[in-house]
């Protein structure tokens, strides 16, 4: 089955940037190459086509309460014009999809991982049990672009209706480009501030390259991933997964337990009423050298234990080292301890620290 291409998959092409296929999509993994578009975002700013995302529009009576039956985090308090990271969870606690909901006037925008588009956007169905709701999907109706990095909003000055410089970090806005409406946030996956901008698809390649024209340069799928990784940022299918849940994974603060029932609340309860001894840890791992530990390498104690495993992991250009993020027991997650990763039968020595391995300055 061919994947789908987004509004901006000529334009990839014709810069001779390198398609790979990921979650259902063919998108690119680099223009100029990893290094200088990660350097770009840490330094002045990048920009990404993440249209490949899914995109619902969720409204009706019952908007709200079904929402907040699939999230583990609150929606009713959400203001008009928020943006609000939580959790899908099956009645185990396990992860279904990280995602994002924004509060709108007279509805609700989810954005959801692309892999999981049809997955996520049949649990909603399956959930509404017949209420008053309406969901749309308009993932192939629009574009999305992101601009990251420390000048991203000086960038866009003058460029929309509004001006989105004023939005606060978690926020969304509706207002236009060049008349055309568009929705911006003020949201990213780099561990940088930035934008994120829907557009409908036919202004897509007009809004890209006019930005690209104020000096954002081009990124690819790769540079994202060692972004999101020296940011500690879990990613659906490595860190975060039907057989994780929210607790071990470090999400728990994006987990109300008392904001009422939604589904997998039961089972997030017991987990935290787990003892510690038998509870895993989403750790960060600094490993000497600049060879990469990869999904699935073994982390191992001194007398040959093996811990647990490595969920993400590569040599990452801003920090210039190798760093990792996998599961241990609690017993075992302690900061500062030594560890070996096995990469490929030879043992590479590892520290465990805090995470995030990389925080921006905010001004």
């Amino acid at each position: 089955m061919s994947n789908f291409r987004t509004p901006l998959y000529s334009w990839h092409i014709d810069r001779s940037a390198r398609i790979v296929p990921f979650g259902g999509w063919d998108m690119p993994v680099q223009y100029a190459g990893v290094i200088v578009e990660h350097k770009a975002v840490r330094s002045a700013n990048g920009i990404f086509d993440i249209s490949h995302m899914a995109r619902f529009r969720v409204e009706g009576v019952s908007a709200l309460p079904l929402l907040e039956r699939i999230f583990t985090n609150s929606v009713g308090t959400m203001a008009v014009g928020q943006v609000r990271y939580g959790l899908v969870c099956k009645d185990d606690g396990g992860i279904l999809d990280d995602i994002l909901i924004t509060r709108q006037a007279n509805h609700y925008d989810v954005c959801v991982n692309a892999g999981n588009r049809e997955k996520i956007l049949g649990w909603l169905h399956t959930q509404t049990l017949d209420q008053d709701v309406t969901i749309q999907d308009q993932t192939f109706e629009t574009c999305m672009i992101a601009l990251q990095g420390p000048t991203a909003v000086a960038a866009v000055a003058g460029l929309f209706a509004d001006d989105v410089a004023k939005l606060k970090y978690y926020y969304a806005m509706p207002t236009s480009y060049h008349g055309v409406p568009v929705v911006v946030s003020r949201t990213g996956y780099t561990g940088e501030d930035g934008l994120e901008v829907i557009v409908p698809n036919e202004y897509g390649l007009q809004l890209w390259e006019e930005l690209i024209g104020r000096g954002a340069v081009p990124c690819g799928l790769g540079a994202r991933d060692t972004l999101r990784l020296e940011a500690a940022m879990a990613l659906y299918g490595h860190e975060l997964d039907e057989s994780i849940d929210p607790i071990t994974a470090g999400l728990g603060w994006a987990v109300k337990l008392d904001k009422g029932e939604f589904i997998g609340r039961d089972a997030l309860r017991s987990v935290l009423a787990t003892t510690a001894e038998y509870r895993r840890q989403r750790i960060g791992l600094v490993l000497e050298g600049k060879r990469a530990a990869r999904e699935g390498s073994n982390i191992v104690s001194a007398d040959g234990t093996v811990l647990g495993p490595v969920t993400s992991g590569s040599y990452v250009p801003w920090l210039e080292r190798s760093i990792a993020m996998g599961y241990v027991r609690q017993p075992q997650a302690s900061i500062g301890a030594d560890v070996l990763i096995d990469i490929r039968g030879t043992q590479a020595p590892a520290k465990i620290v805090s995470l995030p391995f990389y925080s921006r300055k905010k001004g």
